[in-house]
């Protein structure tokens, strides 16, 4: 049964990490024309650690992360931390959110309400879901693994939440990032459960090679992307503890590693950082990996891909769930592949093409992503 949960930091807890951002050794910065060139840029890391020890109301964050029903359940091995709001569905029309890294289930927190109550934003109660909002295992108030956990096993551990926690025999699941692939298995091995699925990011591969032009540029652009974008994957897939040595203890290098992915993956073309996100909103995410020791066993789930055998289908294999895909046209290192590559791999019945936003969609632009997740329902009634 689940038992309700709710977010308890005290006061020498979090003076603890106050004290340590306070006193941070700040090392030498490259003086460069753009300072995210680097990596994170030093004068605005150093404009958020002002704010966080000066600025930040962590107590009223801690509230906001308790503005929602929360639980934890046991399925399997695991202690699952999730949301639970039951909306105007009333119980019958259930959606899985999964989040990613460096994200948190407090991605979703700009798009709950929408989505649970649209009537009390001017739209249908008929569009309303339930909505499931779970940490994955090793991230947030999920409990830690012993060792690296994949993406696969998550998916069995997530159906398991739906159907024998919660008693959901049928359900609609989305997520982007590491939720993208986790949505993608739950389709793929759960599809007697699991009735669609819609994904922001593609997780599954297909078998064999490129087979036109198009696909061939796409590998191309994408294996320039990884070189210059990509070391963090390479590294926390191949020697996770390493990253884990460096933050351990240290609440600035956290935020560093944790802010230059939100930088870097967001769609600036039009809004810098603090337009995109407020400090605060950045905080909160960065808190819960900080105040639950997550950004070790956080960036294990990386070596847990490859533990547990990637994600690239055997031939003849795909995912034969009705799938959706929203585009957002932000996202600079995991661009989508060309039609025919998805195809390949999923039952493609929906691909939307946003006009704006990038890797974090639910957080970045709230109201398109509830807007597409609405439409996407719609479709799968």
């Amino acid at each position: 049964m689940p038992t309700p949960f709710e977010v308890r930091w005290t006061d020498t807890e979090v003076n603890a990490v106050l004290d340590r951002v306070r006193t941070y050794p700040w090392p030498p910065m490259a003086e460069v024309p753009d300072g995210w060139a680097y990596g994170c840029d030093g004068a605005w890391l150093k404009s958020l650690c002002a704010h966080w020890t000066g600025g930040f109301d962590w107590r009223a964050a801690m509230a906001n992360l308790n503005r929602f029903p929360q639980f934890t359940a046991r399925v399997e091995d695991f202690d699952l931390h999730f949301v639970h709001v039951v909306g105007e569905a009333q119980g019958k029309r259930p959606l899985l959110l999964s989040h990613g890294w460096p994200g948190s289930h407090f991605e979703f927190w700009g798009a709950i309400e929408k989505l649970a109550f649209p009537s009390r934003f001017g739209g249908k109660a008929e569009d309303a879901f339930d909505l499931v909002i779970p940490s994955l295992p090793g991230f947030g108030f999920s409990s830690k693994p012993q060792r690296p956990i994949g993406q696969r096993s998550t998916a069995r551990l997530f159906n398991g939440l739906m159907t024998q926690v919660l008693g959901y025999e049928h359900y609609l699941a989305q997520g982007g990032d590491w939720g993208g692939l986790v949505t993608s298995w739950l389709g793929y091995d759960h599809g007697q459960h699991v009735k669609a699925i819609h994904l922001n990011m593609f997780g599954l591969r297909p078998f064999g090679k490129p087979v036109n032009e198009a696909e061939i540029a796409w590998i191309v652009r994408q294996n320039s992307m990884m070189d210059l974008m990509g070391a963090y994957f390479r590294l926390q897939a191949s020697k996770p503890q390493s990253i884990a040595w460096l933050g351990a203890g240290n609440p600035v290098g956290q935020a560093a590693w944790i802010s230059e992915r939100f930088h870097d993956w967001s769609d600036l073309s039009q809004k810098s950082l603090d337009e995109a996100y407020s400090k605060d909103q950045l905080l909160t995410n960065i808190m819960i990996y900080v105040m639950t020791g997550s950004f070790t066993t956080g960036a294990w789930y990386y070596r847990g891909l490859l533990e547990e055998g990637g994600a690239v289908l055997a031939e003849g294999q795909r995912c034969e769930t009705p799938t959706a895909f929203a585009e957002f046209p932000g996202e600079p290192l995991y661009a989508p592949p060309p039609r025919s590559w998805a195809d390949r791999a999923y039952n493609l019945t929906r691909w939307s093409v946003m006009p704006r936003g990038g890797h974090f969609a639910a957080m970045e632009e709230p109201d398109l992503y509830v807007e597409e997740i609405q439409a996407w329902g719609r479709e799968t009634r």
